[in-house]
Parts: C-alpha cells; sequence; structure tokens
C-alpha cells in the first residue's frame, strides 16, 4: 500500500477526478468539522484510503483507469451486492431492472420465491437474469421498518462490571455480581435495566490491555468474567487441596482491592481464574451439559473454531497475530490446519470457555428478567477490535489493513484521533450480505436485552487514518447506513431487544433522525443538553427528546459529584491535562455548574437537607439532577452506580495512557473507599437517591 501512495504533500487536495474516484468508492474527499466549515481531505489520505479498497490511485493515469472501470461496473452492472426492503417496500434497484427481468430468490427460511413481494423477514439471496442473458446475485435483506418503541418509561443503573466488587469476586466484579446486582434492583428497588462496559474478551499479555473498548474479539465474552464457583463442574473437582488453595487466592486478590486499597489486577484474576478452569475441565461433563456444549459447537462453527485456534496459537506465539510464522497468519492456511490439529487439546479448552461464559451471560439476563426488568442487561457493542486480536486474524478479508479508525480535528481536538481500531471495508461486507456484521449483532442480542453501540455513526462512516500518519490526515469512508440499520433493527426485533446508539458529540445532519425513524434511541448526557443553536444556555426538560437514554453522566465523563465540586478540573489539573491556567478553568466549570444549580432551583428540584436521610447538600444536589432528568421525556433514565455512593474518579479519563489507573478502579464512597456490593445494597444515599427515581421525582 505505502507504493501506491500520492508523491503528493498532505496539504494537497485531491485533483477533481481523483475526488470523483473517491467519492465513488465511498471516501470522501472533504469534511466538515463545523456546520459552517468545509475542509478538504488531503490527496494522500483519499489515495491511501483507496488503496486499502485495493483501488490504485498513486499517479493521474491510474486514477483515469479506475474512475473509467468504476464508473464502466456502475454502469453495467444490475444489482448492487446488497439491497434492503424495508417496511414491505421494494428497492429502487429491483424496480429498475428491464422488463422481463426474471427473479429467483432464496430465503433464508429455505423457500424459492420468483416475486419480491410478501417476504419474510431475513437476509434472502436473490438472482436476477436479465433478457440479455446478463446474470445478477445479491443479498436481499428484509427487514421491519423500526423497532418498536419501549412500552413505558423505566430507570436503571450504569455499571463498569470489572468495578463491582463482592465478597465472593476473585478481585474483580463478575458475572455472578452481575446477576445478584440486577435481581437486587430489579426486586427491590424497580429497576427495569442494569447497562454494563463492553464483555468483549480481551487481548491476553501482561499486563493486558484493561479497556473493554479495545477487544480481542467483540464476537466471543471474556472468560475472566465468569463466576468459577457457578460453573457445575467446579464442585466436582476432586484435589480439593488445590481448590482451597485457589479460594484462599482470589480471597487476597479481593482483600487487596477492598480492604488495601489497590487497583484492580485483571491480569492476576484471570491467572487464578484460569487455574481453576483448567482443573474444571478434568471432570467429564454429564450427558446433558454434553450435549449442549455440542450444540454451542454446531451453532458457533467456524468462527468459534477461528476464535478458540488464535487464542491457543497466542499462548505459543504471543497475541501479536502479525509477528507469527508466515503460515500461521492465514487462518485458512495448511500450516494453520496443521497446527489446531496439534493444538487441539487448548482449541478445545477455549471452546468451552466461551460456552461457560455464554451460559452465564444467558442465566444473568434470564436473573434480570426474573426480577421483573423489563429490558434486562444492557450489553455494550464497542466500536472496533485490537489490530493484534482474534476478530482481526480471523476476518482479515473484511479488514481495511494499514488503516485505523479514529475522529478529524474538530473544535475540541485540533490534533483528532487515532483510536488504533483497524475499520471493516464497505465493499467486503456488502458482498458477503453483512455476514461478519449480523453473527454480531446475533451473538450479542442472544443475552442483552438492550444493545448499546458506541459511536453509533460509526453505522454511517468512519474516519479512517492511515498507519503512520497523523490523525489529521484521514479521511471519511461512508458506509451503507440502510444495509446497518436494516440488518441492526432485524436482529434486535427477532431478539425483542431495544437498541440505543451512542451519538454523543458532532452527528453529521440526518443521522440522530435515521435513527429514530428505526426506533433506535440515542444518549443524551444532562451537561451537554444546552441550546447550542440559540442563547446556549442548559436545556429545559420539555425541549429534550424522548427517544433516548438520558444520564448525568457516563464512564468517560466526571461522576456527578466530581462535577459539581469542580474536582474534576482539579485532578485534570493534576495529571496536567489542562491547555489553559487552572484559574480560568475552574471559573469556567464553575460558571457551567452554576447555570445548571440557578436551573434546578428555579424548577423547584432542589430540595436542601433533611428527610429520613441525613442528605448533605452535595447530596441534594445530585438528587436534583436526578430529578430533572424525570422531567425530561426521555424513555430510559440511567443513574451512574458509582453516583450513588459519592464516587468522585472517573472509570476512565480521556488523554490519559498511564497517568491515570483508567479502567482499573473499583466502585468508592466519597473518600475513595471500595464499597462492595453489599454495601451498595444497604447504602442510605443510593437509596435515598432511588426514592427519588421512585417517587417520580
Amino acid at each position: 500500500m505505502t507504493a501506491q501512495a500520492s508523491a503528493e504533500p498532505p496539504s494537497v487536495s485531491p485533483s477533481e477526478d481523483l475526488s470523483r474516484l473517491a467519492e465513488l468508492h465511498g471516501v470522501a474527499p472533504f469534511y466538515r468539522p463545523s456546520p459552517d466549515r468545509v475542509v478538504a481531505a488531503s490527496a494522500t489520505a483519499v489515495t491511501l484510503a483507496l488503496a486499502a479498497l485495493d483501488i490504485d490511485a498513486s499517479t493521474p493515469g491510474a486514477v483515469a483507469r479506475a474512475l473509467a472501470a468504476r464508473e464502466r461496473e456502475l454502469r453495467e452492472r444490475l444489482l448492487p451486492p446488497t439491497l434492503v426492503c424495508r417496511g414491505g417496500g421494494t428497492p429502487d434497484a429491483l424496480a429498475a431492472l428491464p422488463s422481463g427481468t426474471r427473479l429467483r430468490i432464496e430465503t433464508e427460511q429455505g423457500e424459492t420465491r420468483v416475486a419480491a413481494d410478501q417476504l419474510p423477514h431475513g437476509v434472502h439471496r436473490l438472482t436476477a437474469t436479465a433478457p440479455d442473458g446478463r446474470t445478477a446475485h445479491s443479498h436481499l435483506v428484509v427487514a421491519p421498518a423500526r423497532l418498536p418503541t419501549p412500552t413505558g418509561r423505566s430507570y436503571g443503573l450504569l455499571v463498569q462490571l470489572y468495578s463491582l466488587l463482592s465478597q465472593r469476586s476473585w478481585g474483580m466484579g463478575d458475572l455472578g455480581d452481575l446477576a445478584e446486582l440486577a435481581a437486587w434492583a430489579g426486586r427491590a428497588l424497580g429497576a427495569g435495566f442494569v447497562q454494563v462496559n463492553p464483555l468483549h474478551a480481551a487481548v491476553p499479555g501482561v499486563p493486558t490491555d484493561p479497556s473493554p473498548y479495545r477487544p480481542s474479539s467483540r464476537r466471543f465474552p471474556d472468560p475472566v468474567h465468569l463466576r468459577v464457583e457457578d460453573v457445575p463442574e467446579f464442585g466436582y473437582v476432586e484435589d480439593r487441596e488445590r481448590v482451597r488453595a485457589l479460594l484462599e487466592r482470589a480471597g487476597r486478590l479481593r482483600e487487596s482491592v477492598l480492604e488495601k486499597g489497590a487497583l484492580i489486577d485483571r491480569d492476576a484474576v484471570w491467572e487464578a481464574k484460569r487455574e481453576a478452569l483448567e482443573l474444571v475441565r478434568e471432570v467429564p461433563l454429564e450427558p446433558g451439559r454434553q450435549a449442549a456444549y455440542a450444540d454451542f459447537l454446531a451453532e458457533e462453527g467456524e468462527a468459534l473454531e477461528d476464535h478458540a485456534t488464535w487464542c491457543a496459537l497466542a499462548e505459543v506465539h504471543g497475541s501479536d497475530w502479525r509477528s507469527w510464522p508466515e503460515g500461521l497468519r492465514d487462518p485458512r492456511s495448511a500450516e494453520t490446519a496443521r497446527a489446531r490439529g496439534e493444538l487441539m487439546d487448548r482449541v478445545d479448552f477455549h471452546c468451552r470457555l466461551a460456552w461457560l461464559t455464554d451460559a452465564q451471560l444467558t442465566a444473568t439476563q434470564r436473573a434480570a428478567r426474573e426480577a421483573g426488568m423489563p429490558v434486562g442487561i444492557v450489553h455494550d457493542l464497542a466500536v472496533g477490535v485490537h489490530p493484534e486480536g482474534a476478530d482481526a486474524w480471523a476476518q482479515q478479508e473484511y479488514f481495511a489493513a494499514g488503516m485505523s479508525v479514529g475522529a478529524p480535528p474538530d473544535a475540541f481536538n485540533a490534533r483528532g484521533q487515532d483510536w488504533g481500531l483497524p475499520p471493516w471495508r464497505p465493499d467486503r461486507l456488502a458482498a458477503s450480505g453483512y455476514t461478519p456484521y449480523r453473527l454480531l449483532l446475533r451473538a450479542l442480542f442472544r443475552y442483552a436485552g438492550a444493545l448499546r453501540i458506541d459511536h453509533v455513526m460509526g453505522l454511517f462512516r468512519l474516519w479512517w487514518v492511515p498507519q503512520g500518519q497523523p490523525p489529521t490526515e484521514g479521511a471519511y469512508v461512508r458506509y451503507d447506513a440502510e444495509a446497518m440499520l436494516a440488518i441492526l433493527v432485524l436482529e434486535a426485533a427477532r431478539a425483542g431487544a431495544v437498541v440505543i446508539g451512542e451519538d454523543l458529540g458532532t452527528v453529521e445532519p440526518g443521522v440522530r433522525e435515521a435513527l429514530r425513524e428505526r426506533g433506535v434511541l440515542g444518549t443524551s448526557v444532562l451537561w451537554f443538553e444546552r441550546d447550542w443553536e440559540g442563547d446556549g444556555r442548559p436545556l429545559p426538560p420539555d425541549h429534550w427528546r424522548s427517544d433516548c437514554l438520558a444520564t448525568a453522566t457516563t464512564h468517560d465523563l466526571p461522576p456527578t459529584a466530581a462535577r459539581l465540586t469542580g474536582e474534576h478540573v482539579e485532578l485534570r489539573d493534576r495529571l496536567g491535562l489542562l491547555t489553559r491556567p487552572l484559574e480560568a478553568e475552574r471559573a469556567d466549570a464553575a460558571a457551567d455548574t452554576g447555570e445548571w444549580l440557578a436551573l434546578l432551583t428555579q424548577l423547584g428540584l432542589l430540595h436542601g437537607t433533611g428527610g429520613g436521610h441525613a442528605t448533605s447538600a452535595e447530596e441534594a444536589e445530585v438528587q436534583a439532577v436526578h430529578r430533572f432528568l424525570l422531567r425530561t421525556p426521555a424513555r430510559m433514565i440511567g443513574v451512574w452506580l458509582p453516583d450513588g455512593v459519592g464516587d468522585r474518579r472517573p472509570q476512565n479519563l480521556p488523554g490519559t495512557w498511564d497517568q491515570y489507573p483508567n479502567w482499573r478502579l473499583p466502585v468508592a464512597d466519597a473518600e475513595g473507599r471500595p464499597v462492595t456490593l453489599e454495601e451498595l445494597a444497604a447504602s442510605p444515599r443510593l437509596h435515598a437517591l432511588v426514592e427519588v427515581l421512585r417517587a417520580g421525582g
């Protein structure tokens, strides 16, 4: 790809022909950092993005040839690779076929049809034969017009699962803790859901990347979240002395966090659990369990075999598949098949872990629904995967080589962002009928009452940053949002699940409208909801949208108490992250908070102290913030669980790497003392906040 790079400097804009070629392949030759400003992408960025799509645009002659070929292809083809039929309508591409064209449709359900009307929902195989003999094959996505609107209104808890330790945890929160939280919140608090961070499989290593948003695989969950004692075979391990030793080790890991103030050590937790699970695997499965495992293997098929093979190979060669022996870098090579056979025992071990984790995830959602939750567990879909991980290895043909997802320069970050995640190729997705995307969604919806999609704007376009280039030298590449949304709605409707899109920040025109039209909820965070097109003041509650999950904060933002007290500014100052003098930052933060408190007071939501629980002024303000959220028409209200006990620390501080313990903090009180799940359930402060929600304000 480097050989195809343009010799022009980054500041040179694309030529007219290069711009035309780029647009025909979904690469945008310009972008808008703000509504009133248009910036041309560099010729280098556009050329490299096209190269990642196997289009040679390295010279003017190459551009001319590629442009002529693309125009001829579009002119002569009968159908695009994927079509969408939404809500019973007929795709324009079918209506435009030459008169007399014959159709043959092989439905997902195994039927054969000769007309595209009244088809069942699904992704079907379409063959069109024109009178002149031309034939085209296409995937036909037939999906509901939209997801049904969630009935009624619900409130729920938001928490990073690893941070939720109980007296039974092995040093970090697990699926047993999540099931207990959901059962308690549903039965005792009347909560409708619990939202957690992505539970995708991480890239192994020491230290492991703790971010749940750079996973090895989005398709398969991480067994580090297993509650080992809940695995049926654990009770039958014969070596009871080793079991006792492991339980004592788990207790020390738990105590180091809860009593000694240590950070969550994911690697140490996994090492202990892995040893326990190795013992568990020595216990033969009973016939019914063996049959269930066989069904799981058959259902997951090649995708699970690939994932488990990568895990086994990573144990031998390290986690970066790009440094493996050349033959093993290809999941379909003879060398990989031979290695899989030699490592079959380890491959089976990792398949078994995926099965056990899937079973506990399913049980957790079942516990939530049995507790009366109308939604249950809200899982989180990360925007991408780690370039060294299992998905990037197994699905190489679907990823754009040499590219990384990020964000362009804007008013908040003049240097842009590079997230280090390889993007999917839109052309290969369309050619496959979006198979990897469909299977990913289907796997997640199996145990989710709702799915939050991180950076949902990525269903429309992503900022591609060429390897070795700064984020400023990127370009937007567009995806077929109609197809991406249709498949999302199809799989969510099949599962009876809610979909929430994280649509914070800069959003191109039409995206929120398209999401709303299809029943996808948005995300609204109180501190960002201002009248940006008017006076810029806090947006009154009746002006908020209804189709959203409304919250006071997120994992990437300061907890509510920190924002109210200004401690988030002090933290950023201690870490050297401020770009202006401390006093200026303090003044701006105080003014922002002051405007919100003034509105809360004006609306009569700031009730002061007193009542059954000795409420401090800070607690009264936190409660007032949530009374405000209840005044909005939002269908879902989310409470950041650490807000219930006065935690001051964000779980993740963007812009930091090793300066701050991102993704390693347990839920704690205002003094930073870790708070267990059992203590949360008994917390007067948390109960007082929940009563605000239960009383409707």
